[in-house]
């Protein structure tokens, strides 16, 4: 098990160099940054002074270094537009973006496995059917429109929770199910695959014939074996939340990571996008190695790949 750890803990670190690499590159590859950060109006001698400044008159290969030396060290620099220190910025909006991903999930996991289940058990039934409509449909569904009318339903119409912001627990409720409808799907279809082969396998029948109860059969033992692969996806849906939550939190206008990205982007605030891309990054891949290994210690097998 040690090895194994071992070995996705290299692979992971590896990911994250390529990831840092990648982001700091994309940045410098997208033109003059010196220009960008003077803005229009500036001369040639301003953009000179600002090249000097930020240090872009060094080699590429300096800038890069210094760079990933200093995000080691949680030093990002300082945001050009709010002028605050970038990790100050992302130590205020990081938990909300992580409530809001938190919360999306365990909705998402609450919803997809029982009718996952449900929908394994009575297979060509029209639970089954209605299962894989939902499916098909949040797999269809662009996320942003999805958010836009349950803003529509719920706060203009209805008028039972708040249009935007993120200073209570109301608030977080139609950006969770935006953007847990998003994951649901994949993990429903997943939990129902597994149970079908699942409870098509010998120790299931044997199971059933040594007179044990329905229901201790399926969740005793058939859904202990199914729920295996849902376990990985759940980390990398979570993954991909935090990273989709720009679309959510600026339709909901949340100030979490996701809106902070979006706002850097747009002002050509390049300290806090590349911070942003980073730090999203590696909580993808950190969830994706804690993932292979809670998959590692739940089945065996996976230890030898």
């Amino acid at each position: 098990m040690l090895i194994y750890i071992f070995r996705r803990l290299l692979v992971a670190l590896s990911v994250m160099l390529t990831v840092a690499v990648v982001s700091f590159m994309l940045l410098h590859l997208s033109g003059d940054l010196a220009t960008a950060i003077a803005g229009p109006e500036s001369t040639a001698a301003d953009v000179e002074k600002i090249r000097v400044q930020y240090g872009l008159d060094r080699p590429i290969t300096a800038q890069f270094f210094d760079w990933l030396g200093a995000a080691a060290r949680l030093d990002f620099g300082r945001s050009f537009y709010f002028q605050n220190t970038v990790v100050e910025l992302i130590g205020e909006r990081l938990p909300i973006t992580l409530k809001l991903g938190g919360v999306a999930l365990l909705l998402a996991v609450v919803v997809a496995i029982p009718l996952g289940v449900l929908a394994a058990i009575y297979r060509d039934t029209w639970i089954d059917r209605l299962s894989l409509a939902v499916a098909v449909i949040g797999q269809a569904m662009p996320t942003f429109w999805f958010a836009l009318t349950l803003i529509i339903v719920f706060s203009v119409g209805l008028k039972w929770l708040p249009v935007s912001g993120n200073t209570s627990w109301q608030h977080f409720v139609l950006p969770a199910v935006a953007l847990g409808y998003y994951a649901m799907p994949a993990m429903m279809r997943l939990t129902r695959a597994g149970m079908l082969d699942v409870l098509g396998s010998d120790y299931i029948r044997t199971a059933r014939a040594k007179g044990l109860s329905p229901a201790r059969v399926v969740f005793k033992h058939a859904l202990r074996n199914a729920i295996i692969p849902v376990v990985a996806l759940a980390a990398v849906e979570l993954g991909f939340m935090l990273g989709g939550s720009v679309v959510i939190e600026s339709v909901y206008s949340m100030q979490g990571l996701g809106q902070l990205a979006w706002d850097s982007i747009s002002r050509n605030d390049y300290p806090v996008v590349q911070a942003v891309v980073l730090i999203i990054a590696v909580f993808y891949i950190g969830l994706t190695f804690v993932a292979d290994v809670l998959n590692a210690a739940l089945d065996p097998r996976m230890r030898t790949r």
